[in-house]
């Protein structure tokens, strides 16, 4: 695959300007997306040839374009490759939240496989040439993909197919109108355990009791399972996880049963209006924060000569990856934290739910001069937006010498009772002796 890039380079600057002046109309609030009239573009151009072993090779031309919204017989609003979507029963505008400055336009070829059929609307042709847009959120919060039918002036010779497109010109105007809209709202999903998460998949066609075909897949490690399926010209479905009266309103949304590890992997809505083919893939993944512990409280006092295991709990998290770090610091000041070294790892215990969970020890045989500082546990995950941090402050005292003094006179005094106690028998044992000799 070769990737070639391309524009009208004698207008570039131009051009450049004009989508600068469209993303600060988006940024100002004076237009919304629902109401724009244009909204620049990329046009992924391709050029298919054969090799010397029959196998295809297609050349992708990315080319600046312009997606202008109006009426048929319009101008082009700037000498560039326009696509005038002209008004239809599908409107790819409302489904689309935000100001187009938050947009990225992407305009493509669409092959219908070999399928010569005219699409049931006035004014189509069996030799019309489809191209798909997509609309991306460029924060993720939607994708919408939309068909849209161009009728040429006459038949071109021969099959328009990949192998034999279209000439799509410089400054071309090209009269479409949108078909049909899939769309999700969920391009990817980060759900937890034991959860019911709803992927949203919804379509729209320009005319009434379309040959609706309706399936999601799920592919995970290589294979691909289908969950549901429905047909509107059988009625029949198999699975489940999709409502069939929304079906009905253009809605495909699925709902997932109770998360599981082996729920994880990419979904597949997709729908079959024919010649039309539109999915989308939602990729799905579990997350599960750490809960975070340690095995003291928030001080420790220690006695100089002593030592303490410290042990830092990162307990329930999923995926496996965690990273478990010891250091300490001042209990005031910010000076830069020193990282301990010395830290023993248990192994990673997986648990029956599916998640994980992993301990730090530190032995702690401190000095005088490691009073007053702050041991912290700082554990970092895919799940957290910022790492969990658990610390104590440790306080080291010498031994109390009273008390050692203390000690000793109770240990004399204790010696001297015995030793008077004992005397007087010990006495009065020998006088008996003397006695009887």
């Amino acid at each position: 695959m070769i990737v070639l890039r391309t524009g009208i380079h004698s207008m570039g600057l131009t051009v450049g300007g004009l989508i600068l002046t469209l993303l600060c109309l988006g940024v100002n609030g004076s237009q919304s997306v629902h109401n724009i009239q244009w909204l620049p573009c990329q046009f992924v151009d391709e050029k298919v040839q054969v090799n010397n072993e029959g196998h295809p090779e297609t050349q992708y031309i990315h080319r600046e374009a312009l997606l202008q919204f109006g009426n048929a017989g319009d101008s082009a609003l700037y000498p560039t490759i326009t696509f005038l979507v002209t008004a239809s029963k599908v409107d790819m505008r409302r489904y689309v939240e935000g100001g187009e400055d938050k947009l990225k336009c992407e305009i493509r070829r669409y092959s219908t496989g070999g399928i010569v059929m005219r699409w049931p609307t006035v004014g189509a042709q069996e030799y019309d040439v489809w191209f798909t847009c997509t609309l991306r959120h460029t924060e993720g919060s939607f994708v919408v993909t939309t068909f849209l039918r161009h009728t040429p002036a006459s038949p071109a010779k021969g099959n328009v197919d990949y192998l034999q497109w279209i000439t799509v010109n410089d400054r071309e105007l090209l009269t479409t109108s949108a078909a049909m809209v899939v769309y999700t709202q969920t391009p990817s999903v980060e759900v937890g355990f034991l959860k019911e998460p709803i992927l949203h998949c919804q379509f729209a066609v320009d005319h009434k009791q379309a040959n609706v075909t309706v399936e999601w897949r799920l592919q995970r490690h290589g294979e691909r399972s289908r969950l549901f399926s429905y047909s509107s010209r059988t009625g029949k479905s198999e699975g489940s996880g999709v409502s069939f009266k929304a079906i009905g309103t253009g809605n495909a949304s699925f709902k997932l049963p109770l998360t599981r590890k082996i729920s994880e992997g990419t979904y597949i809505c997709s729908v079959l209006v024919p010649p039309l083919y539109g999915s989308h893939d939602i990729p799905v993944s579990l997350s599960e924060q750490p809960r975070v512990s340690l095995n003291v409280g928030s001080s420790l006092s220690l006695i100089l000569g002593k030592e303490q295991k410290v042990t830092c709990d990162a307990e329930g998290y999923y995926p496996l990856d965690v990273n478990i770090e010891w250091y300490r610091e001042p209990a005031r000041g910010s000076p830069t934290p020193v990282f301990l070294t010395n830290i023993l790892y248990s192994s990673h215990r997986l648990h029956q739910d599916g998640t994980y969970s992993l301990s730090a020890f530190y032995l702690l045989q401190p000095g005088l001069e490691d009073s007053g500082y702050m041991y912290t546990c700082r554990v970092s995950h895919k799940s957290l937006l910022t790492p969990i941090r658990k610390s104590f402050l440790l306080t080291v005292t010498e031994p109390d010498s009273t008390m050692w003094y203390v000690a000793v006179i109770g240990f004399i005094l204790v010696m001297l009772i015995i030793i008077l106690w004992l005397l007087p028998q010990f006495y009065a044992e020998r006088k008996a002796a003397n006695k009887r000799f």
